[in-house]
């Protein structure tokens, strides 16, 4: 893996000399020790990190369970041998995560002194001899029947985020990362991560890791104006402008993307602001331009122009994403009608997108008269007619937006009553579709016009990297996987890695005429691994090629990362197979993954798997068709994903399209082969599939 270049900066020996590994110490209390984590040692989050970074970096886990910021208190980390050993270990980067314990209630009587004794800790560690660059973290968010997740956020939090801001330290928001509702195969127990919920945490920091800088001048030093104040923004350095009236933020990130990418906040600064942070820590600016009041009208336009030549001029990129809440929907979209070339996308939360619905109250909402006036003196419509007969809205405009490049995200309630959906987003939707655009629209079923946003912004922020060309594969970065659930057909007891292991066991001194690799789908097939427990595919295949001249290698849950890193380090060529089928993607697709970045880790794998068995035929299935309907979320992708591998034209191997052995001449699976989650195979459907494959490979 390329170097990450802020971390190597001055790490590297004389020249000529190999450099030694970047010392990575993960300071922390039982998040970090991974308690509660299966097979602790390889699951938790300093040890699957460690896997991201790759052989580059050393990660070791200095977390004790229990343990506090707190130097008085029921168990200070600083009391801990653990304590004295990261500090002897001179590391290249410290990773704090502390927090949780501190607000356990019983700790209360010392909680007062939390703050001075974060920041001496913090200090000790900046002042080591190897002189590390320190990344703060904030505690994850505690699902437990207590107060305790309150004070995280009203007492820990805000000393963190002063601290980094202070300091001028990396800080990770971790609250988010499981959202606001717990999810038990993520955390366990309301509070510890399982070793799924660690792996999400790993891949975080990594993201973070992974930004590559600017080398531009800072932005701010830049700015034709001066600042008028400097403020904290949840741990990054912010500074406000005045000009003639107008107000300006600007926030920087601790780490300036190369390009200087920026998004640019339409309205109600600072609310809700997961995305902003989210988008800061993967190195983009956060900027935002007053137009209170203004509605989106021809005033507010020309004071975003006014503003985007500043800032462009100052080194920001030309081309900005727009985030706009409610009635910013109407300033975002005003603007990027006119600015079409200078959009790169738009992220609109509950957007009014027809003065008509909004405030007017044409519809479902009653209007505001207070809102109505004042939108009517913005415009400076002569009454409320000519409002009303005004078609120039963002909904008017559906045409222009699907032709244009510009990528377009709506996160919306589905009982908003004050900017109903079917009046301003399903409109403007069915009206790009229309003219053949295109807008990804997030529904969140039960919710009204609050809260906006996600808790966790994963999705929104995922689509404004992919959108700018910031996203990073995970599709092709090779890591082990983690799930650890008895529900994924295994033996009790059992974990990833375990099953890993036993896969290469029974592999072992073995001669096979078929190597099926893939995930739950391939697992079900069964083979004669030990740690496997649900096999209905096994006499299907048994009946198609026989018994014991072929084995499956598929592992619940993998995807095409995981696939990818068990190729490359399972020698899976210990058993000579003289076939070799790969089966996977699906689960990526689940997880929200592009397809276009899918294929490109399924073709990885396939690559991969050439590289380590020279001598097989490697026969490329790609992702079995999931989803009922050929119209599905699910499908589309399916089929978006054959249609690249189709022309991948992958030297060495044979791609296989097995859609059609699976659905119906109308499109719809066969109900008859599928489980009804419509992505397992029933006995039926392993029939199909093996005389499929049987066939193949005889030929």
């Amino acid at each position: 893996m390329k170097k990450l270049i802020f971390l190597v900066v001055g790490l590297f020996l004389t020249f000529g000399v190999e450099a030694q590994k970047i010392k990575v110490a993960c300071v922390g209390n039982s998040i970090t020790y991974g308690a509660y984590v299966a097979n602790r040692e390889q699951n938790s989050f300093p040890m699957q990190l460690q896997a991201w970074l790759g052989d580059e970096y050393e990660v070791v886990n200095f977390g004790v369970s229990a343990t506090t910021a707190l130097y008085e208190g029921l168990y200070p980390y600083v009391e801990t041998e653990r304590y004295r050993q990261s500090l002897e270990y001179n590391p290249d980067v410290v990773i704090i995560k502390l927090g949780t314990n501190d607000a356990n209630h019983r700790n209360d009587k010392w909680r007062a002194n939390f703050g001075q004794d974060y920041r001496k800790l913090v200090d000790v560690y900046r002042n080591l001899p190897s002189r590390p660059r320190v990344i703060l973290m904030t505690p994850v968010r505690c699902f437990l029947q207590s107060n305790q997740d309150q004070v995280i956020c009203k007492e820990i939090i805000p000393v963190i985020e002063q601290t980094a801001y202070e300091r001028n330290l990396d800080i990770i928001n971790l609250h988010n990362i499981f959202g606001n509702e717990w999810v038990q195969y993520l955390m366990t127990d309301r509070l510890h991560p399982s070793s799924i919920g660690a792996g999400d945490i790993a891949e975080k920091i990594f993201n973070y890791f992974s930004v590559e800088p600017s080398q531009s001048p800072k932005v701010v030093e830049r700015f034709a104006l001066k600042p008028k104040r400097e403020f904290n923004f949840h741990g990054y350095k912010g500074y406000e402008f005045d000009n003639n009236g107008v107000q300006y933020y600007i926030v920087e990130p601790h780490q300036v993307a190369k390009g200087n990418p920026w998004i640019w906040r339409a309205r109600f600064w600072g609310h809700e602001p997961q995305t902003d942070i989210d988008l800061l820590e993967r190195g983009f600016h956060l900027t935002y331009c007053d137009v209170g009041n203004l509605y989106g009208s021809p005033k507010a336009v020309e004071r975003w122009d006014t503003f985007y030549k500043l800032a462009v001029k100052a080194g920001l990129s030309k081309k900005t994403v727009l985030e706009g809440m409610s009635r910013g929907g109407l300033i975002v979209y005003n603007w990027a009608v006119k600015n079409l070339s200078k959009v790169a996308c738009i992220y609109a939360d509950a957007p009014v997108m027809d003065l008509g619905s909004w405030p007017i109250g044409e519809g479902k909402y009653r209007g505001d008269e207070g809102c109505i006036n004042t939108m009517i003196s913005a415009y400076g419509f002569a009454n409320l007619a000519e409002a009303k007969a005004w078609d120039k809205n963002p909904i008017n405009h559906a045409r222009k937006f699907a032709k244009s490049d510009v990528a377009l995200i709506h996160v919306v309630g589905d009982v908003d009553e004050i900017v109903p959906v079917d009046e301003n987003t399903t409109i403007f939707e069915k009206a790009l579709a229309s003219y053949g655009g295109k807008i990804k629209v997030i529904h969140k079923p039960g919710v009204n016009h609050h809260p906006h946003s996600l808790n966790n912004p994963k999705p929104i922020v995922d689509f404004i990297l992919e959108a700018t060309g910031y996203s990073v594969n995970r599709c092709t970065h090779a890591v082990p996987g983690n799930e650890y659930r008895a529900a994924a057909g295994w033996s009790e007891g059992s974990e990833w890695h375990s099953v890993a292991k036993d896969i290469e066991r029974t592999l072992e001194g073995r001669n096979l005429r078929l190597l099926l690799l893939g995930n739950s789908i391939t697992q079900g097939f069964g083979g004669n691994r030990q740690r496997v427990t649900y096999k209905i595919g096994k006499q299907a295949m048994d009946n198609a090629l026989g018994k014991d001249v072929w084995e499956s290698a598929g592992i619940s849950g993998d995807r095409t990362q995981h696939l990818l890193w068990r190729i490359r380090n399972g020698n899976y060529n210990r058993c000579n197979p003289e076939n070799v089928i790969i089966t996977i993607g699906a689960n990526n697709i689940i997880a929200g993954d592009d397809p276009q970045q899918i294929a490109e880790g399924i073709v990885a794998c396939a690559e991969e798997a050439r590289r380590q068995m020279p001598s097989s035929r490697i026969i490329l299935f790609g992702v079995l068709p999931v989803g009922l309907e050929a119209s599905s979320a699910t499908r589309v992708a399916c089929d978006k994903i054959h249609s690249i591998l189709a022309s991948a034209k992958i030297k060495g191997v044979e791609y296989v399209n097995p859609t059609k052995w699976f659905i119906q001449p109308d499109g719809t699976l066969r109900r008859e082969l599928y489980a009804g989650d419509f992505l397992h195979l029933t006995p039926e459907g392993y029939k199909v599939w093996s005389e499929k494959i049987a066939n193949l490979i005889s030929k």
